[in-house]
């Protein structure tokens, strides 16, 4: 599915976020492999289950034609800095719900393009019929977890000792859910 593109001045910073479009695929290759390496509060390592362009360009287009999918890039200066996706299911008895997640440049933190990629993604989702959407939080991203709260998240379980990260320890996930009323 698609959405208007909408434009954003944050902190000196201007940015678009609109739909992915197949142009993007080689830069959502490159950027999805340096954000995974930036930081450990997302599921992969660097260079773990790589998707190359020709892979995001058949998910670009998969997305555009379902209409419980939603791919949203941020863009700066024409060059793709953070990415989100809502992923419906074809299951009947799931069809209600779509699995959100984000994915911003270190570089481009604090200008709210999470936020607002969060926001975009919620919009679009209470007016296209869907009812919930779930995501899944390191539960040492208190940050995120917080903003997932203020946008009417609410913790709906743990997943106990769901990932180990490179200190060698076991982090539980947060599973997070909201239901639009």
């Amino acid at each position: 599915m698609k959405i208007n593109k909408q434009e954003f001045y944050v902190r000196g910073v201007s940015y678009t976020i609109r739909s992915a479009m197949v142009q993007d695929a080689m830069d959502l290759s490159e950027i999805r492999v340096l954000i995974d390496g930036e930081t450990e509060n997302l599921d992969r390592e660097k260079g773990e289950a790589f998707i190359s362009a020709a892979g995001f360009e058949q998910l670009i287009k998969a997305d555009t034609e379902h209409s419980k999918n939603l791919f949203l890039v941020a863009v700066v200066h024409d060059k793709v800095v953070g990415f989100s996706r809502c992923e419906g299911h074809v299951l009947r008895r799931f069809a209600h719900k779509v699995e959100f997640g984000v994915c911003v440049l270190k570089e481009f933190w604090g200008y709210g393009i999470g936020t607002n990629l969060l926001k975009e993604s919620i919009s679009w989702a209470d007016s296209n019929g869907i009812q919930k959407i779930t995501l899944q939080v390191l539960e040492t991203n208190n940050k995120a977890i917080e903003l997932y709260k203020k946008y009417g998240f609410e913790i709906e379980g743990v997943l106990t000792n769901d990932k180990i990260l490179s200190d060698g320890q076991y982090y539980n996930t947060i599973v997070m859910g909201r239901f639009y009323n």
